[in-house]
């Protein structure tokens, strides 16, 4: 097998991103993958979706903005793979390294235990500061529940789309994999939403992240409901129960799997109506348990993450294993 195969690249890169993160003197100096794709992103939003102009045309403009990004993002990850590839070892480890900053197993691991440790010594109000820098809903509206809460789904969900489906596409596909996920990703985050700018001109861009997210989605309701496991057979039963009951009523196509999953893991009831701004969002409930939440739950989903990503890194050993065999 090739030092520089996607599986090999994608191995390395879950080593070296657990290990070191992305560096915030590196952030503070050239920024991030994520917001250079941003800023891109941006510039097509304003140019090219003008609110002046009926649905349908806006439609068209937001799926030839998408195919621009793509294009400029994808052939940006085709050049630096056929610099790098022919270097040999030193060459897959630098596609590793570039590989590595579109991953988010540590960062998320970080931000969602700080709402916990916020919780435990700052309180409420130190909670919903620390909850309110990764959602998206009015944190003075929660509870110490609902901090919680939110910070227990962030987790899941992000699990999914900020480390198993880049791991699955870049393990797939290379490093264009990774950096076309995480484009399109990007795109659905900044311009997927049903507003009066952005339901016409963001529509490719949630379809398309809908369709790339559900493989990762289920692979990590699965690596959730297996870490569940090691806790005992009856926390992986109702993992499994809540997955195969309440997935699908979630307003996502694939946001449900993972947080479905964690709720029944934990014992809880995850997501349900929530208030983004001034918008109240009737989601279903997911899982049976408890709705009070606190922060020793937030330090219980972390366990399960760790071991939901331990699982994930012995799937990815033994299919280099096996690749190295044939």
């Amino acid at each position: 097998m090739s030092p520089v195969s996607p599986l090999a690249v994608l191995a390395l890169a879950l080593v070296v991103e657990a290990a070191a993160g992305y560096p915030q003197g590196l952030f503070r100096l050239i920024g991030h993958p994520v917001t250079w794709i941003g800023r891109l992103i941006g510039t097509l939003d304003r140019r090219m979706n003008r609110e002046d102009r009926p649905a349908p045309a806006r439609r068209r403009a937001g799926v030839a903005a998408l195919a621009i990004l793509l294009a400029v993002t994808g052939g940006a990850a085709l050049a630096a793979e056929s610099v790098l590839e022919p270097l040999g070892l030193i060459g897959g480890f630098l596609l590793a390294v570039l590989a590595s900053t579109l991953l988010a197993q540590r960062s998320l691991h970080d931000h969602v235990a700080a709402v916990a440790e916020a919780l435990e010594t700052g309180g409420l109000e130190a909670g919903r500061r620390a909850v309110s820098m990764i959602v998206g809903r009015d944190p003075d509206r929660l509870d110490e529940a609902g901090v919680s809460r939110a910070a227990i789904e962030s987790l899941a969900e992000n699990f999914s789309d900020g480390v198993t489906a880049p791991a699955f596409w870049l393990g797939l596909l290379g490093l264009p994999g990774i950096v076309l996920y995480k484009a399109i990703n990007t795109a659905d985050s900044m311009i997927g939403h049903r507003n009066p700018r952005h339901e016409a001109f963001g529509w490719a861009a949630a379809r398309l992240d809908d369709l790339v997210n559900l493989p990762a989605s289920r692979l990590s309701a699965g690596l959730i409901i297996a870490a569940a496991a090691l806790d005992g057979p009856e926390p992986a039963r109702r993992a499994w129960r809540c997955v195969r009951r309440d997935a699908r009523r979630h307003r996502s196509p694939n946001s449900g799997w993972p947080e479905a999953a964690m709720a029944g893991a934990l014992g809880l009831r995850l997501a349900g109506p929530r208030v983004y701004g001034t918008v109240l969002v009737a989601d279903a409930f997911m899982g049976e348990g408890r709705i009070e939440a606190h922060a020793g739950d937030i330090r219980a989903a972390l366990r399960l993450y760790r071991r939901a990503l331990a699982i994930g890194w012995g799937i990815v050993a033994v299919l280099v294993l096996l690749a190295l065999s044939l």
